[in-house]
């Protein structure tokens, strides 16, 4: 196994995880139920916890897959970019939860806004990741990219050709 394979074995599980944790919480907000809201809040802290060899992994994994044909370098990097974001939304998901539990377990009289507070920065870890996911896609499912997306794609390919082309120049004139 490779990075790549690494990545794309376990990046999944914090999307998927966080999706799961918020309808938990949702329905634990809904019926006043502070067993799943603890449930919503340990989960929260396991994907931040899984998270960390998430992006750690996603190093390595462009470095297997940067030079593959088709494969777009600013796909690549917007990903990246996002995923430093949302790892860092997932941390302070995972420490206000930790600060949940706690507060529900000694019964806090504040523990009903932090749980508000958690559904809150969840909804927005979600999307977050369900973006970073989406970008992810993009850089080996060419079917999944936007108009857009391609046709950046197209003009980076155009680019390449071009720099290569201006190489072969260069070379010639110097021969």
């Amino acid at each position: 196994m490779n990075a790549a394979n690494i990545h794309l074995a376990i990046t999944h599980f914090p999307i998927i995880g966080a999706i799961i944790g918020v309808g938990i919480l949702l329905y634990g907000q809904i019926i006043k139920n502070n067993s799943f809201k603890n449930l919503a809040y340990g989960l929260f802290i396991l994907m931040a916890l899984l998270t960390i060899p998430v992006f750690s992994s996603g190093e390595g994994a462009e470095e297997v897959v940067e030079h593959i044909a088709g494969v777009s370098e600013n796909i690549i990097e917007e990903h990246e970019h996002l995923a430093e974001k949302a790892i860092w939304l997932m941390g302070l998901l995972g420490i206000f939860s930790l600060l949940g539990i706690f507060a529900n377990r000694n019964e806090l009289t504040f523990a009903n806004t932090v749980g508000l507070i958690i559904l809150v920065i969840s909804l927005i870890t979600s999307g977050v990741f369900i973006q970073v996911g989406h970008l992810g896609g993009q850089i080996r499912h060419t079917e999944i990219r936007s108009e857009t997306t391609s046709n950046n794609q197209k003009g980076e390919d155009h680019d390449n050709d071009h720099d290569e082309d201006h190489d072969e120049d260069h070379e010639k004139h110097h021969d």
